[in-house]
């Protein structure tokens, strides 16, 4: 009787009817009185988004306390309900740190948990004995999930209480011991919580040989591909080789060419390119689901407007980007309008009607839908970013620097808060605090110390792979201005050197182009001053640049107004 009513109580989770399975768990549940039981149907509470029930089903027979993984789902109960107090008594605020560096065992467990069945040389199936405890290294597997998950959850309990050191490392613990608790590292990388070149190394450190497998003969291969599709979540400013081949080869080997998470790396790696045409028609093509194209094929503007629904939220922020630095205006306010009609509790919403209105040179309007996406969501960069830029497009450099402080401080993995806050000091004219914070940046997003930020003393005369030549533009603005043109002339230089390295649009770095003609010009070489300005308007730019303006987490919408590349003025 009991695997006929939990056959019936999985056909109704399968298919959708709740209340069914509650119904038909609760019947199994006094038939065996057993923990799995007691466990299974809080889940459905759970999923049911009954927290309470859940909470009151599990505090029976001390489950909390005898099983780890009814400790976790009581936690997260608690997270949901936004009592992350609660959550925090329950799970404890230490970290399982044997389990981090017990990996030889964890990797044995997942060995054994991925075989299916085990034969003796005389063809007879192993004693009770031996299946006894091969049962109890899957009971051990599970349990090392489970605490790799608490890790995660205690994560975003520090992150909600702005802990944001004690969330990281929360995060990272939960990636080590369990590789595949995917959320953990998903936090890491769209949260910016590490600088590029540390996500990179923390990347190689994670043991992706313990990836299990149902099937061991592909368990290698496994490991490979979970670590390809970790590498495409890295920062586009750290190893952009690395990124590309890890891109490629799971568009053409494993067929996800077409993949929205695949193509949105694709674009995120365009945009900080300044391909922003490119990176728009993929983010457009992301957008465009075959559903949505038979829908839309009756010209129809209500199914028109649907096609921009139901996908993930990490497509929006780089999509209005890239909208902006196009031009598309009209794009941008059809769908701002769209989504405050079908989706008005959503962020990126009132983001993307933050846009818009930046976009027409609505300053105060875009301010105040920017403080509103950051309160329905207080941990979105693009928000942020857009909120302090609109500070700095009226020249209030004073709001400006606060709004990028406070970015700085929630995303400490960025440089590009950094750079922002050395723009606006070299606005202010503050070169020894522009130049603090500029060689900041430089260090975070190429992973080299300041020290070795090109120009200075004892610095080296190469630049990584990796990085934005933006941040040495501005490096080279602020020694044009202190009078030290050599350095400013190096900077220039390796700034477009970098650029071309990147596959960069050469259109968007005009005006450092302008910048070191300007500078070969005080300096008395007029000949190359002439071949640089003369490479100005071949560009086809009149002296002026496209803009270039760098993003943050996906996308700090409108940001190309004031984020553009500063320029050292003419005679």
């Amino acid at each position: 009787m009991e695997r006929y009513l939990r056959s019936w109580r999985q056909d109704a989770l399968n298919r959708g009817q709740h209340d069914s399975a509650i119904y038909i768990g609760d019947k199994v549940l006094a038939l065996t009185n057993s923990d799995s039981d007691a466990f299974w149907l809080a889940q459905v509470h759970f999923s049911n988004n009954n927290f309470t029930r859940a909470l009151a089903l599990l505090s029976r027979k001390d489950l909390i306390s005898r099983s780890t993984a009814c400790r976790y789902l009581a936690a997260h109960c608690y997270i949901k309900q936004s009592q992350f107090d609660q959550a925090l008594s329950i799970l404890g605020e230490h970290n399982p740190t044997d389990l981090v560096r017990n990996t030889n065992s964890r990797r044995k467990i997942q060995h054994l948990n991925g075989q299916s069945h085990v034969t003796m040389r005389n063809g007879k199936h192993p004693t009770s004995r031996a299946e006894r405890a091969e049962e109890r290294e899957k009971e051990d597997a599970n349990n090392v999930r489970f605490e790799a998950a608490m890790c995660y959850l205690r994560g975003l309990c520090f992150a909600k209480q702005n802990a944001f050191d004690r969330a990281r490392d929360c995060y990272k613990d939960a990636v080590r011991i369990d590789v595949q608790c995917f959320e953990a590292f998903d936090q890491l990388m769209k949260n910016s919580l590490m600088s590029p070149a540390e996500e990179l190394e923390f990347l190689e450190s994670l043991d992706f040989d313990a990836v299990s497998s149902p099937d061991p003969a592909v368990a290698q291969e496994a490991a490979d591909f979970t670590k390809m599709l970790y590498t495409t979540r890295l920062s586009k400013y750290s190893a952009p080789n690395i990124l590309s081949d890890a891109t490629e080869t799971l568009s053409t080997h494993y067929n996800l060419a077409e993949n929205p998470d695949i193509l949105l790396a694709r674009a995120e790696a365009l945009f900080t390119q300044c391909r922003f045409a490119e990176a728009l028609e993929l983010t457009s093509s992301i957008l465009s689901t075959s559903q949505s194209n038979e829908l839309t094929t009756t010209n129809s503007p209500s199914m028109a407007a649907h096609s921009h629904l139901g996908h993930s939220p990490g497509v929006y922020p780089l999509h209005l980007a890239c909208l902006y630095e196009t031009g598309a205006t009209n794009a941008l306010f059809l769908l701002s309008h769209m989504l405050a009609d079908h989706a008005p509790e959503e962020p990126y919403t009132y983001l993307a009607i933050g846009v818009y209105y930046l976009s027409v040179s609505k300053i105060a309007e875009a301010r105040r839908f920017f403080s509103k996406a950051s309160l329905l969501d207080p941990h979105s960069a693009p928000a942020w970013i857009g909120f302090a830029h609109t500070f700095a497009a009226e020249g209030e450099h004073d709001q400006a620097i606060a709004a990028y402080s406070t970015a700085a401080r929630l995303f400490q993995g960025s440089h590009l808060p950094q750079l922002f806050l050395g723009m606006q000091h070299l606005a202010l004219n503050n070169m020894s605090l522009a130049h603090e914070y500029l060689c900041a940046a430089y260090s975070m997003s190429t992973g080299s110390p300041v020290s070795n930020v090109p120009g200075l003393p004892g610095s080296s005369p190469s630049i990584p792979l990796g990085g934005d030549p933006l941040v040495l533009n501005e490096l080279g603005v602020v020694y044009y201005h202190q009078g030290n043109l050599p350095n400013a002339i190096e900077l220039f230089q390796q700034a477009l050197k970098l650029a071309g390295s990147l596959h960069c649009e050469p259109g968007a770095w005009v005006a450092t182009r302008a910048n070191l003609g300007h500078a070969l010009r005080r300096m008395g070489r007029i000949p190359d001053a002439l071949r640089e300005f003369e490479e100005c308007l071949r560009l086809g730019c009149g002296g002026t640049s496209m803009g270039y303006s760098p993003f943050l987490g996906g996308g700090a919408g409108g940001s190309a107004a004031v984020a553009t590349a500063s320029g050292v003025g003419g005679l």
